[in-house]
């Protein structure tokens, strides 16, 4: 059988040659590089080469897909028992290949446990087709036994993913589509953050007091941007523009792997240019704003600002590093001040909806950048015990 994989490696050679996929479907590649689908329909004892297409025009799935229509419209079965024999860690596997490969590192590796400790263990050998629902849910079962009812939902999601990847050509449907509601709910997770005017106040004059003067930086960046942890300590100097004052987050650092604006307040400009001053007095300076102790080749621990806040007094039920994000919606949006959807934007909350649907890094950019100066200026009022 072919995969993406093996169809976009496969290099011409001085003649050209046939690569047999499933169920009739044919690979050929020319001298020139060029490759083509088709398979042999056979009718009134003669057979017709079918064309179905040029790769990349037309991928593996999607030839397999028209492979499938052809035969049933010629009234040809659609399922061999070649086909009906595929492996479900054939398809997982492909899957994963073509369908993750463009998410972030960290959800690539999420997908890979999720692959590894049940999809695949508990079907060793096992033809997709005969796969039932009624199985799957018990594989689901496991991981809410061990009281990871997150996970059982996300290993649910990815057989389903998997079945409707295989459609129509080695599955004709989705047996976890009977599974709705089977699975106990998960709670959505609120990270820990302060909120109350009184508690932002003690956060912030505690920041402010915080004596390592580098991490204080990185807590009151965290505190004026609330961008994601992550994404704080991996920034680069070459990301910053000072004299526009704005932040420039490249796709592939970003959650929803969109590139991101933050608008610089004057106050993270000036804590920016002091972090420059101390990095390289404290011969650290390189490529990243926020480097690790151990060196200016590696960005600071996931676990500096999380030690930061526990020591000054901070639990893990009042306050995280993640937040510094969901303690800038509630002020932002409790003032009234701004609109909504300014807000969401520059949480990087980007969903499916109104201008939400039609982003890109700069809408909203002004009203934005008003609002990151107002709330610096507002946590700094907080700070100083201002109404």
């Amino acid at each position: 059988m072919l995969t993406e994989l093996s169809v976009q490696s496969m290099k011409p050679k001085a003649q050209r040659f046939i690569r047999a996929d499933r169920d009739g479907l044919y690979l050929e590649v020319v001298p020139g590089g060029q490759k083509y689908w088709w398979f042999v329909s056979q009718a009134g004892g003669k057979r017709k080469k079918v064309s179905i297409g040029k790769w990349p025009d037309v991928s593996l799935r999607r030839a397999r897909e028209l492979l499938a229509v052809k035969k049933r419209e010629a009234g040809i079965a659609c399922f061999s028992p070649a086909v009906e024999g595929v492996l479900l860690s054939e398809i997982a596997e492909e899957w994963y290949r073509v369908r993750i490969s463009g998410f972030s590192e960290g959800h690539r590796a999420r997908v890979r446990r999720w692959l590894d400790d049940y999809v695949l263990p508990k079907f060793k050998g096992r033809a997709l087709a005969t796969i039932t629902g009624p199985e799957i849910l018990a594989v689901c079962r496991e991981a809410e036994g061990r009281g990871h009812f997150e996970t059982a939902h996300r290993v649910l999601n990815v057989f389903s993913q998997v079945f409707k990847y295989a459609m129509p050509f080695y599955v004709q449907g989705d047996p976890t589509a009977i599974l709705a509601g089977k699975l106990a709910p998960v709670r959505t997770k609120h990270f820990a953050r302060v909120t109350d005017a009184r508690e932002v106040s003690v956060l912030m004059r505690s920041i402010r007091g915080y004596p390592r003067p580098r991490v204080r930086n990185a807590l009151l960046f965290s505190a004026y941007t609330f961008c994601r942890p992550g994404e704080v300590r991996m920034a680069e100097w070459g990301e910053f523009d000072l004299e526009r004052a704005v932040w420039r987050i490249p796709a592939e650092k970003m959650k929803m792997r969109r590139p991101h604006i933050v608008p610089l307040a004057k106050q993270v400009v000036e804590l920016l240019m002091d972090q420059k001053g101390r990095i390289d007095a404290a011969g650290l300076a390189g490529r990243f704003v926020f480097p690790s102790e151990r060196g200016a080749s590696r960005p600071m621990s996931a676990d500096t600002v999380r030690i930061a806040i526990r020591s000054m007094g901070f639990g893990a039920d009042a306050m995280t590093a993640h937040g510094f994000r969901g303690m800038a919606s509630t002020l932002l949006n409790e003032s009234g001040l701004w609109s909504p959807d300014a807000i969401e934007l520059q949480l990087a909350h980007v969903e499916g909806n109104s201008v939400r649907a039609a982003y890109n890094e700069t809408t909203m950019l002004p009203e934005r950048a008003r609002m990151m100066q107002w709330y610096a200026d507002e946590l700094d009022g907080l700070e100083n015990g201002l109404p």
